[in-house]
C-alpha cells in the first residue's frame, strides 16, 4: 500500500471510530463497536472498513443498520478528514476478535493451564505406564 493510502486509512480509521462512538438514534445499531482495521485502494476509490461487535449476538442486526446509515456515517466522517474526495465505504464484520475470544475461552477452560502440578502428575503417569509396557 501506498504511504498516502496508508495515511488516508489510518485518518479514516480513527475519525469513523470516533463518528460510531457518538451513537445513533437507530434502535439496530447497539453495542460496542469497534474499528479493527481500514483497507483502502491505492487508487483512493474504495475503503473497507471491518467491524467488530460485542455482544456477537447483536452483530448482525447491528452491520445492518450500519449499512443503512452509510451516508450519514459517510458524511460525518468526510467533514471532519477534509479530503478531496471521500473513498466509497463498505462495513464488513470482523470474525478475528470473536475467534480471539473463542480461543481465550477454551485456553481459560484448559485444566492443566490452571494447574501446572496436574501436567507434571499426568505426564509422570504415563512415563511410568510406558516403563512398565516394556
Amino acid at each position: 500500500m501506498k504511504r498516502r493510502a496508508q495515511q488516508i486509512s489510518s485518518n479514516l480509521q480513527r475519525e469513523l471510530q470516533k463518528v460510531l462512538s457518538k451513537g445513533f438514534n437507530d434502535p439496530r445499531i447497539r453495542g460496542l463497536i469497534t474499528v479493527t482495521k481500514v483497507e483502502i485502494t491505492d487508487d483512493l476509490k474504495n475503503a473497507k472498513a471491518f467491524i467488530s461487535v460485542m455482544p456477537a449476538e447483536r452483530a448482525d442486526l447491528t452491520m445492518h443498520g450500519l449499512k443503512a446509515a452509510m451516508g450519514r456515517i459517510r458524511r460525518d466522517v468526510m467533514e471532519r478528514i477534509h479530503i478531496k474526495e471521500m473513498p466509497t465505504l463498505r462495513f464488513e464484520y470482523d470474525h478475528g476478535l470473536r475467534e480471539q475470544q473463542v480461543i481465550s475461552d477454551l485456553l481459560a477452560s484448559d485444566p492443566f493451564r490452571k494447574d501446572p502440578a496436574a501436567v507434571d502428575a499426568q505426564t509422570e503417569e504415563q512415563v511410568d505406564a510406558g516403563s512398565e509396557e516394556e
